[in-house]
């Protein structure tokens, strides 16, 4: 079992940055990533990351802009998030796995545990 915590959220306007925080506990994972969910949408991928090689996968819409950083003796996962846009308002959600079918950085059932989402709001 992993636990997730997620912080860091919150408003801010258009052009602004956040970072998110992820603090994992119990099992070690193997991979860990961040989703968002806005009102009315299904959950999406943002970005993915192995830990063991530090592999990470960023979706398009957010390349550029986002990225993601790790302390170790933390166990903490980063999300930092800069040139916010309207857009980017939703909800973030944390994501690990331990060991399982790898179906892709931004494929939800490829992850067995799960935050409980930090809300993210971007106003213009």
């Amino acid at each position: 079992q992993v636990q997730l915590v997620e912080s860091g959220g919150g408003s801010v306007q258009a052009g602004g940055s956040l970072r998110l925080s992820c603090a994992a506990s119990g099992n070690k994972p193997d991979g860990m990533g961040w989703f968002r969910q806005a009102p009315g949408k299904e959950r999406e991928g943002v970005i993915g990351y192995f830990l063991g090689s530090g592999v990470t996968s960023i979706a398009d819409s957010v390349k550029g802009r986002f990225s993601i950083s790790r302390d170790k003796e933390k166990n903490t996962l980063y999300l930092q998030m800069n040139s916010l846009k309207p857009d980017d308002t939703a909800m973030y959600y944390c994501a690990a796995r331990t060991t399982g079918q790898w179906y892709g950085p931004f494929e939800m059932k490829s992850y067995h545990f799960w935050g409980q989402g930090t809300q993210v709001t971007v106003s213009s």
